[in-house]
């Protein structure tokens, strides 16, 4: 039989006993998050007589109930899902950005958006790198995901400048350019500020594609000959890396060489070197630009399925709390191990109501100071120790791990000496 204090404990009515049912765990949670899980529910029962053993109960009475540990240990489970999701976080916030976000209940469980996000292993290569390589891509000319378009306009003569955010601006407010022509970016631009990215005309002279500065046909500035037949007509065997050169020698000369204008741009202002001064005369045509509409980051991009509408921070990540089901060993061993330290302090706060018992004679002191200052010690010592082994094990550290035994293994294989093959 468990020996009890003599008297009894006058401090509460209910003495906690070395048994728990799990059919009471559930009335016992205040927020019932995990009561639909029959190992939770096992685990809380359990945890009834594990604390009652740890706190002494065959010895003295310990003056709280069940339902304390049960509040406990689902707090202690709760605490063990915030830090590792905290985790999580730190690790994927970078690749969830712009994604879905979700919505949550007033119990911080996920109503809708994607399910146990919080358990996958988000791929930063596929993910992140791909939103910033789109964004270089569209502001290189390279292309991706940013929608870009094309544009012209009626150059006047001897006029040297043109505002092409103008140009641009009015064009898309009409649906027509100048010349009546239907535009295919109308409503698009809205006031905001365009990125050019080319600007381009078709050159005054056909033949001089053929005959540059250097001679007529068969010479260096003939194109259509050089290179690839030699001077008596005779084919070449050439290498491909000489046709990619030729292609780009061919595209840069049509800028450079055989181009009668030059341009500058600053702040959407195009000026053209010379002055021109026979657009009229039927020969020149149009100046055409390609451009795209700049985007803030904080307006939605249509065109895509992800923008600024999802994902901002930590606090929009859908994670749901931790399944218990898949919270492992070691993770249970630590709820344990927090649950108790929640339940000192719950005893600690509880004795401190009355600093000293009354016995026939004398009274007898209770020790909430020491467990409230020994429940306050384990529950930050387990929460420091689960944090520093979470930050040895994000991504970028263990990244680093992996380097330092690649550079080891190769290492051992620079003095390792070679076999030597007699055949």
């Amino acid at each position: 039989m468990p020996t009890n204090l003599s008297p009894k404990s006058q401090t509460s009515p209910i003495v906690l006993t070395s048994t728990g049912s799990a059919a009471l765990v559930a009335a016992g949670c205040p927020f019932g998050i995990y009561t639909g899980s029959a190992d939770f529910l096992s685990g809380a029962a359990l945890q009834v007589a594990y604390t009652y053993k740890k706190l002494g109960g065959d010895v003295v009475d310990i003056e709280i109930t069940p339902a304390n540990v049960y509040a406990a240990y689902e707090e202690a489970v709760l605490e063990y899902s915030y830090i590792i999701n905290i985790h999580q976080s730190k690790n994927a916030l970078s690749t969830f950005l712009g994604e879905q976000t979700g919505t949550f209940d007033h119990k911080g469980e996920r109503k809708s958006g994607p399910h146990n996000i919080n358990l996958k292993y988000p791929r930063f290569t596929i993910g992140y790198s791909r939103r910033v390589g789109d964004g270089a891509a569209a502001a290189g000319g390279f292309g991706g995901t940013v929608p870009q378009y094309s544009a012209s306009f009626k150059p006047s003569d001897n006029v040297q400048d043109y505002d092409l955010q103008s140009i641009v601006q009015t064009a898309s407010e009409s649906g027509l350019d100048d010349s009546g022509e239907a535009i295919n970016f109308k409503d698009k631009v809205d006031n905001k500020r365009i990125v050019i990215t080319k600007v381009y005309y078709k050159s005054p002279r056909a033949m001089w594609r053929f005959y540059g500065y250097y001679g007529g046909v068969g010479v260096v500035g003939n194109y259509s000959t050089y290179g690839q037949f030699a001077d008596d007509s005779t084919f070449e065997i050439i290498p491909t890396w000489q046709n990619k050169m030729q292609a780009m020698m061919y595209e840069d000369s049509i800028v450079t060489r055989t181009s009668n204008y030059g341009y500058e741009i600053i702040n959407n202002n195009l000026r053209l070197y010379p002055t021109p001064s026979h657009w009229s005369d039927g020969f020149d045509d149009r100046v055409w630009l390609r451009f795209y509409v700049d985007i803030t980051p904080w307006e939605k991009d249509g065109t895509t399925n992800i923008g600024v509408e999802g994902i901002n921070n930590m606090n929009t990540i859908p994670f749901d709390n931790i399944p218990f089901i898949n919270i492992n060993s070691m993770g249970k061993q630590w709820i344990r191990k927090y649950a108790l330290a929640l339940c000192k302090e719950m005893l600690g706060q509880i004795r401190g109501k009355f600093a000293t018992m009354p016995i026939p004679g004398e009274s007898v002191t209770l020790n909430h100071s020491e467990l409230l200052s020994q429940a306050k010690e384990e529950q930050a010592a387990l929460k420091d120790k689960l944090t520093e082994i979470l930050n040895t094990m994000t991504y970028e550290e263990l990244a680093k791990t992996d380097q330092e035994l690649t550079d080891a293994a190769a290492n051992i294989l620079k003095i390792t000496p070679l076999p030597i093959f007699l055949g």
